[in-house]
């Protein structure tokens, strides 16, 4: 991926994270979905004060993509709090296996502007369950 794009989606998904309600935790988190078809989708934690229904920011951005009609996603970046590496929680991780492949979708997360670490869907979520699994369970 060219680096104009990378530093381009850390920015978007720094400034998600300063939408970020989380009045509960103060873990703020930003992310930045990138499109096959070259749209951008950010989304932000909202917590709720009964904890399960907390939607985090990269699930906030794949359900914006999707209920705009996107589909096939390249990459995503996500901004925690400040000098942090913050990584997608499992729940998060198994939305994206959902809709982009292991070898394929790039994860970015973004430390602080000058600071990211790049990785593969399928290094942070090695043996998924993915969308052919239940085809296969069914047949």
């Amino acid at each position: 991926m060219e680096l104009s794009l990378v530093k381009s989606l850390n920015t978007a998904a720094l400034t998600a994270r300063t939408f970020a309600y989380a009045p509960y935790s103060h873990f703020a988190v930003g992310a930045a979905l990138l499109a096959a078809d070259g749209r951008v989708f950010t989304g932000c934690n909202v917590e709720n004060a009964a904890f399960g229904p907390t939607n985090c920011a990269e699930r906030t951005a794949f359900f914006k993509a999707v209920s705009e009609g996107a589909r096939q996603f390249t990459a995503i970046a996500v901004a925690g709090p400040d000098n942090a590496y913050t990584y997608p929680c499992g729940v998060c991780r198994q939305v994206m296996a959902e809709f982009c492949g292991p070898e394929t979708f790039m994860v970015i997360v973004v430390k602080n502007p000058e600071e990211w670490r790049e990785c593969l869907l399928g290094d942070l979520l090695p043996y998924g369950f993915g969308p052919e699994d239940v085809l296969c369970a069914s047949s």
